[in-house]
């Protein structure tokens, strides 16, 4: 990897990791378009260090809740526990999924148009209009909703935001919880890859490290503000299209 692969990468990560278009997928096929071995121990070090940028975007954004409101945290808590069950019991089937174009094509797809639907029927069912008011039961629920992510091509995010609207929260509050939640699922899920790991990285490869990792907070930060100020207007509407659309294109280009 070189210093371009290092910016393109920490874009992409940056831009989609918190909104509904699987950044999986988009980092797939940035990777296969630069010519980046997936298999690469330090492509693979580099992935978890740039989500951890993103992470970091997320911790400053909300901060004042973060550290004064315990009731969303019980929340948080609760939906990650039936998250990191089923992603660690599933562990060994991930790497087999990962590399599955099909199937990121087809969720990519599938989940774009129940994204779509669901942001049209479900928007006159709001319940919630804040974390805080949804029951830990339902929180449950969007954790094991959210697990489905493990499939390439679906989006963490797409279906965290999906299972909080599912559950009754409007737009705003199920995009919130959808980015406070990939704290600890994030973490989680970078900390096992990153422990599992065995790369020693050169000085060279810490610059680009550490390059990855500023890109993706910085473009992480204005991903999550143009998400939040795109809502009230247009819903999850255009990002269903846009993730059908990637879908067809990712096709054409891999499956040709």
């Amino acid at each position: 990897m070189n210093v371009l692969d290092t910016v393109v990468l920490g874009i992409v990560e940056g831009l989609t990791e918190f909104l509904p278009v699987s950044s999986t997928g988009h980092m797939n096929l940035a990777r296969h378009l630069l010519g980046i071995n997936p298999s690469s121990e330090f492509a693979n070090s580099f992935e978890v260090i740039i989500q951890l940028g993103a992470i970091l975007a997320i911790v400053v954004l909300y901060w004042p809740r973060l550290i004064r409101d315990g009731e969303a945290w019980k929340r948080i808590i609760a939906a990650f526990i039936p998250t990191g069950l089923i992603a660690f019991g599933l562990r060994h089937q991930i790497d087999h999924w990962i590399s599955s174009v099909p199937l990121t094509v087809l969720m990519l797809v599938l989940v774009g148009v129940v994204l779509i639907i669901a942001d049209r029927l479900l928007a006159g069912r709001i319940q919630y209009k804040d974390i805080n008011e949804v029951p830990l039961g339902w929180a449950v629920g969007i954790g094991v909703i959210q697990a489905f992510s493990v499939i390439p091509g679906t989006s963490r995010s797409g279906a965290s935001i999906l299972g909080g609207m599912l559950f009754g929260m409007n737009r705003t509050a199920a995009a919130e919880f959808s980015f406070l939640l990939a704290i600890p699922t994030m973490i989680a899920a970078s900390g096992y890859k990153f422990v599992t790991g065995t790369h020693a990285f050169t000085a060279g490869e810490w610059g680009l490290l550490g390059l990855g990792f500023v890109i993706a907070f910085v473009v992480a930060i204005a991903s999550v503000r143009f998400m939040m100020g795109l809502l009230p207007r247009y819903g999850f509407v255009p990002f269903g299209w846009y993730r059908v659309i990637l879908g067809v294109l990712y096709a054409a280009f891999f499956l040709r």
